[in-house]
């Protein structure tokens, strides 16, 4: 290094010169990363399968041709496994012995998105199956609040009413978080004050119930999917539920 004046040097350089040229080599790395984070990245595709058929034998499960869930049978829920997101995912259900497809179907699977995948009874012949898509909530229910989707997959029950019965109320003063719901339909997250509650089903505008939960101890935040299904028991059968846990 060597002193002109007052401005000092180094090789050929003025220090002034060095700065500006770090800046804009420091520039143009940051714009090439940042082109190449853009470019070739993409956030992956959450996807889970539930099993809510109770007259399919046992099934594999495959969404993109990779198996998600092997040998499983009504009440099956799988942890989330990760797909590339796509406009027309391929998913397929085969009997797990033989290979036998029992049911296809092509859905769409949203970037950064949890998806349920569920095998349902379609009820129009004794071996015909519904595969439904839905995107599920990602973020936590409210502070001191729960949110519980319900979805009724029980054809000889019919259209349910259902309850989230506090444990200081009867069933007679609660109100129901959801009435009517179809067979096959959805009734979309509901959200509700935490506490201890008694999940009740009944037929539709009935006061006996057909489901009746242990104590749900609920201290907020937690999100649930709710899987009406026919119990397998009895002609006249109660109703038996697969809850999936969304978040927390």
């Amino acid at each position: 290094m060597r002193m002109t004046g007052n401005r000092k040097t180094v090789g050929a350089h003025t220090l002034p010169q060095l700065a500006v040229a770090a800046a804009a080599s420091l520039a143009v790395a940051l714009g090439l990363s940042a082109c190449q984070n853009v470019a070739g990245f993409s956030q992956p595709s959450l996807v889970r399968v539930i099993d809510a058929s109770y007259i399919a034998p046992a099934v594999n499960i495959y969404v993109e041709k990779q198996i998600f869930a092997g040998n499983i049978g009504e009440g099956y829920i799988s942890n989330y496994g990760t797909v590339s997101p796509s406009a027309a995912a391929q998913i397929q259900v085969t009997q797990a012995t033989g290979g036998a497809s029992l049911v296809a179907a092509a859905a769409t699977l949203n970037a950064g998105a949890q998806h349920s995948v569920f095998l349902t009874d379609n009820g129009a012949a004794p071996t015909e199956y519904t595969l439904t898509v839905l995107e599920d909530q990602q973020t936590a229910a409210a502070s001191g609040h729960s949110a519980f989707r319900f979805l009724n997959q029980a054809p000889r029950t019919g259209a349910v009413d259902v309850y989230m019965v506090p444990s200081d109320t009867t069933l007679a003063n609660a109100i129901a978080l959801c009435t009517a719901l179809p067979v096959g339909a959805t009734c979309g997250y509901t959200s509700f004050a935490s506490q201890a509650v008694t999940m009740v089903i009944t037929p539709t505008g009935a006061v006996t119930p057909k489901y009746t939960s242990t104590p749900l101890s609920l201290s907020g935040g937690e999100v649930r999917t709710v899987v009406i299904v026919d119990s397998q028991l009895t002609s006249n059968p109660p109703v038996e539920v697969v809850i999936a846990k969304d978040v927390n």
